[in-house]
């Protein structure tokens, strides 16, 4: 048995000729392949049991156990491991029989080394693609049931916060000061609606930036106006809690290949949490740097600051830093793992550092021009 590296795919070959597995063995190694022989179909098959290779190559005729037999007993151990069959009796009628048993393609002896390298090469491809359909599908599954979950953990609480409120209204009517009491139940109605569409506008924005539908053509974008709209936007609420918001950006600040709307979504959110997140008479600080290749915008507050060990975990969907200080802030947990998802699609980078009750830093680094994978 060899012993292979990490990164090595794994040949098992099954025959009952000598010369065959030795030939097989010497053209797959010199390749970089793994390859463990075997003279039968018990021993592949006992060897597959403990180790699962990358594919097969199996002879269809041999006395103990016939290359077909292997095929579907293989089908009963592990049905995505890739299957090549060679013989010297090749037919039409025993490559269909080869097919239907599960083999994916089939080689006829003499062969040439070159002929096996690339009917080898063709079924890790396809293995290969094959894994990572299933790796898509298994994300699939888990984004229907993280929206289940959504839907009845996040929806839940308001849905039935604002029933509550439209049961007491009902009961107001003879109360004497029935107009302010029922102003009142209506705006805290109106507040639970609002938190129940500002989940399912982050979660369709998630969804989009999941299945490539957000950020759609790139074109040259200068942020610094960007986070002037942005602050004007928030000054009202930042006055609110006597915070101060600044913008260091430079107008000749380099432009970065983005997406208007994304950016706007992304420093928003920054944004926003940074004047959430803040203390009284606080500031939130908006500074640039660039190098050669990308532009680097940093929104830094003097707020609560994150714990070193949830740093991690606050770019993960749903999930909030829950202590006594952030107990009484609203937020549906997908701010930053939205910004994280632009960042990304755009062929960029966000990163945070934080000091407990001292500000925290968010650093959005962002590509000058479109690398490789938007061409």
């Amino acid at each position: 048995m060899i012993e292979k590296s990490q990164n090595q795919k794994l040949i098992i070959v099954i025959d009952d000729d000598p010369v065959m597995r030795l030939s097989c063995s010497k053209i797959l190694q010199k390749d970089g392949f793994c390859v463990e022989t075997y003279e039968d179909g018990e021993q592949g098959l006992a060897r597959i049991r403990e180790q699962k290779p990358d594919l097969l190559v199996v002879d269809l005729k041999m006395p103990k156990m016939g290359g077909i037999e292997v095929i579907a007993r293989l089908q009963e151990i592990n049905p995505e491991i890739c299957i090549i069959v060679i013989t010297g009796y090749a037919t039409i009628g025993t490559a269909v029989e080869a097919m239907k048993a599960g083999a994916y393609d089939f080689l006829p002896k003499p062969f040439t080394p070159d002929e096996l390298r690339l009917i080898v090469d063709r079924g890790l491809e396809r293995s290969e693609l094959a894994r990572q359909s299933r790796k898509l599908k298994a994300e699939k599954e888990k984004i229907e049931r993280r929206f289940i979950s959504f839907v009845s953990h996040q929806l839940q609480s308001p849905l039935a916060a604002v029933q509550q409120y439209l049961e007491v209204l009902i009961h107001l009517e003879d109360m004497p000061d029935n107009a302010v009491r029922q102003k009142e139940w209506i705006e805290r109605s109106l507040l639970r609606i609002r938190e129940m569409r500002a989940i399912v506008r982050d979660w369709l924005t998630i969804s989009k930036i999941e299945s490539g539908q957000l950020v759609g053509q790139l074109a040259p974008i200068s942020i610094p106006p960007i986070i002037d709209d942005i602050i004007q936007c928030y000054e009202t609420r930042a006055r609110e809690k006597n915070i101060t918001l600044i913008s260091e950006l430079s107008d000749d600040l380099s432009s970065i290949e983005g997406h208007d709307e994304c950016l706007r979504m992304l420093f928003s959110n920054l944004i926003s949490n940074a004047i959430k997140y803040n203390k009284p008479n606080g500031t939130v600080k908006v500074t640039a740097k660039e190098d050669a290749e990308n532009v680097f915008i940093s929104v830094t507050d003097t707020g609560i600051g994150i714990p070193q060990n949830k740093l991690e975990a606050i770019f993960e969907e749903f999930y909030r830093v829950k202590d006594e200080t952030t107990k009484h802030i609203s937020g549906t947990g997908l701010g930053l793992p939205i910004c994280k998802k632009i960042a990304t699609e755009l062929g960029g980078s966000v990163a945070v550092s934080s000091k407990k009750n001292q500000g925290s830093t968010f650093t959005v680094g962002l590509p000058k021009k479109i690398r490789s994978s938007f061409n």
